[in-house]
């Protein structure tokens, strides 16, 4: 793609975006605003996602959500080419990358700061080559070994996210003493194994991973006690946009709300996180959630950074 003029749905007939905008320097991790909570907006580029599976199936659908996720003034972008919802089918390291690096790759040419979702050392590499500047890593404690090694390298943000299992067994695997301080417990352990490898502190973003080997009544915990997993003195990262628990909590008539009616709920738990001093928040809706985090900001004025 030799401009954004090329990308689908970004022209001037057929556009969601008012303007077309040229190129922009890419964004820089230090930059980021640092009196506020920040948005990181999900992109999933994947056929199965829990919530919005195939919508952004493909490249051209995919940068076209991501533009627009930017320009509605989301910090971050995170791009994930594998659904890491229960029961997710595993994809090869080389289908994920089919789907991921082309998207990478015009959201930061046209400005925009990139994450990468994966839990493989191989894709996060080729992602960071594409112009990705952080990587999410959801895999917990299955984390590769080649993980550690490439963040301390490449001296990238890293979110450190905890999760016992993968996809199809971390629902069985709910039993802790006290949430909070299980999960703080075993996700200093994962942090003192980067710290082994070479990680700095200051690169790593500590995510509770709810909904990952959590039931519903630990998500809420882990959100009374975010300070928890603060006190460790790592950013905190919240990712709990349209999961599983929120539909519960919106249960009419014996029936669960399906993700798509689950945004306002995911706004009220970025008010509360952000208000409770949250890093940053991941999520569908930019919009709801970046005037959550602002009115956040404006109840405590000092910041949360």
């Amino acid at each position: 793609m030799d401009s954004l003029a090329a990308a689908p749905g970004t022209g001037p007939a057929t556009s969601p975006l008012p303007v077309l905008r040229k190129p922009r320097r890419a964004a820089n991790f230090q930059d980021l605003p640092s009196d506020r909570t920040l948005v990181m907006g999900i992109l999933n580029v994947t056929p199965d996602s829990f919530s919005d599976g195939g919508q952004h199936a493909t490249a051209d659908t995919a940068i076209a959500a991501g533009l627009r996720m930017f320009y509605a003034g989301a910090d971050i972008i995170d791009v994930g080419g594998e659904s890491t919802r229960p029961g997710a089918v595993e994809v090869s390291v080389e289908e994920e990358l089919k789907r991921v690096l082309p998207v990478i790759a015009a959201l930061v040419k046209a400005g925009a700061l990139v994450s990468i979702d994966t839990t493989h050392a191989d894709t996060a590499a080729a992602a960071l080559d594409a112009g990705a500047t952080i990587i999410n890593d959801v895999s917990g404690l299955s984390m590769e070994p080649e993980m550690a090694e490439l963040v301390a390298r490449s001296k990238v943000p890293y979110v450190l996210t905890h999760r016992r299992g993968d996809a199809s067994t971390m629902d069985s695997l709910t039993d802790y003493g006290n949430v909070a301080e299980d999960v703080a417990a075993e996700l200093t352990g994962l942090r003192d194994k980067l710290y082994a490898a070479g990680v700095a502190p200051e690169q790593i973003i500590l995510d509770p991973g709810l909904g990952f080997a959590k039931n519903e009544e630990q998500n809420w915990e882990l959100l009374r006690h975010l300070d928890v997993l603060q006190a460790l003195g790592h950013k905190v990262l919240v990712a709990a946009s349209r999961k599983r628990f929120l539909g519960s909590l919106l249960t009419v008539a014996g029936k669960s709300a399906p993700p798509a009616e689950r945004d306002a709920a995911t706004a009220a738990v970025t008010s509360i996180g952000a208000f409770r001093g949250a890093w940053a928040v991941r999520v569908h809706d930019v919009d709801a959630s970046l005037d959550a985090v602002k009115v956040a900001a404006r109840m405590a004025p000092t910041g949360n950074n």
